[in-house]
């Protein structure tokens, strides 16, 4: 699943190399199929973000992954982006900053539980 201003880019590169699962968020044709990875990539404000993760966390499975690859010179608060992940059901397990991209990969943990509790 895939989202965000670099996101069709990144569909067509995925499909080219045989990923037929791949989808964006503005393509999904089949809203019931839970996906196992979610990609959030390109240039966003902080409003934008959370949007993107709020529409991609719908499509994802109890166990799925997520990675978001920022551009770090956005000012964007790293605070703000753990909060909204945790909000959502998502661990950091890695991140990486450089000079100009943010990049952080998360996972679903204990999610099947608090979807049951809910």
């Amino acid at each position: 699943m895939l989202a965000g201003a670099d996101s069709v880019g990144a569909y067509l590169a995925l499909r080219n190399r045989g990923f037929r699962q791949a989808a964006t968020i503005a393509g999904i044709h089949v809203a019931g199929l839970p996906y196992q990875v979610g990609l959030i990539a390109g240039r966003h404000s902080l409003q934008a973000l959370e949007a993107h993760l709020a529409r991609v966390s719908r499509y994802l499975d109890v166990h799925a992954a997520i990675a978001l690859s920022l551009d770090s010179r956005e000012g964007i608060p790293s605070l703000r982006i753990h909060a909204r992940l945790e909000r959502i059901g998502f661990r950091i397990e890695a991140g990486v900053r450089c000079s100009q991209m943010l990049v952080l990969s998360a996972y679903r943990q204990g999610f099947c539980e608090m979807k049951k509790a809910a």
